[in-house]
């Protein structure tokens, strides 16, 4: 086998590859995701139950052991995954690349950090990936169209939130002015968080007006924040339903990582790659 043979049987290999890590559509790549995220499960587990005292005192090297073994799984993952994509930088800085990376940090920064291993739960952000692995389709559209409606409609919800926090600036400063110390809103910043808490109608009872004229404010911020509430749900809705139009897969570009192609794509929309 000279050079070029090489060149092409390596090559054929890291696609070969892709497909089993990146990929959900064979029966490889499914098995190997489902794997995947047993044993991020797992290693959860090994985390929750190694912060319990009286199961650490009885079974802490092995629980000590199990975690090794899944940060060393993990970063060999990792390391594959990087391999096997054509554009490392690319999945490094990706966000699944950040959320894989955060996940076996933990572990070796416990050699000289007291406490880090605990923050070894960030792995369940892992499980994300159920949706693609998985492959259930009715599940994995919901979650494309939901992420739409919220990217088509972040200026409105902006917007919203702009006008939500004006509003209780406004109304927590008059409730000051009402109330005032006498009555447990010490200061501006205090009556807008009495704002903010009764506008969503959590309601905790910490402060509460005593004057007829307060109750009367504190009525209007409540009927206000129950008519608010549908406002973002509505806006979401109308983006969802606009979204449903966008058919979209779970394939993952081997040059760009990038997805959400169409089902009938056979070149990746972002960098013309063949899919």
């Amino acid at each position: 086998m000279d050079k070029r043979d090489n060149i092409v049987s390596m090559s054929e290999w890291r696609i070969r590859l892709h497909e089993i890590i990146f990929e959900a559509d064979t029966k490889s790549g499914k098995t190997f995701d489902i794997i995947l995220l047993i044993s991020i499960l797992l290693s959860v587990i090994t985390v929750l139950l190694d912060s319990v005292k009286y199961i650490n005192a009885e079974i802490g090297n092995i629980l000590f052991i199990a975690e090794w073994f899944f940060t060393i799984l993990f970063s060999v993952e990792y390391v594959l995954r990087i391999i096997s994509t054509k554009k490392a930088f690319k999945y490094i800085f990706s966000f699944y690349g950040v959320i894989d990376l955060l996940a076996i940090l933990p572990t070796y920064l416990s050699l000289v950090l007291t406490g880090s291993q605990f923050l070894i739960v960030i792995r369940i952000l892992r499980l994300l990936r159920v949706f693609r692995v998985l492959k259930l389709a009715r599940y994995v559209q919901a979650s494309r169209y939901l992420l739409i409606a919220l990217k088509q409609s972040r200026h409105k919800i902006t917007v919203f939130i702009e006008v939500v926090l004006a509003l209780v600036i406004i109304m927590g400063s008059f409730m000051y002015l009402i109330e005032g110390p006498e009555n447990g809103f010490t200061s501006i910043p205090q009556s807008i968080y009495w704002a903010i808490v009764t506008l969503t109608t959590v309601g905790y009872g910490d402060i509460a007006p005593a004057t007829v004229l307060g109750q009367v404010l504190a009525s209007v911020i409540m009927i206000i924040g129950y008519s608010i509430i549908a406002v973002p749900t509505g806006i979401i809705t109308v983006e969802m339903a606009m979204a449903k139009s966008q058919l979209i897969n779970t394939q993952v570009c081997s040059n760009c990582n990038k997805s959400n192609h169409d089902n009938d794509a056979e070149y990746c929309k972002y960098c013309g790659t063949k899919l």
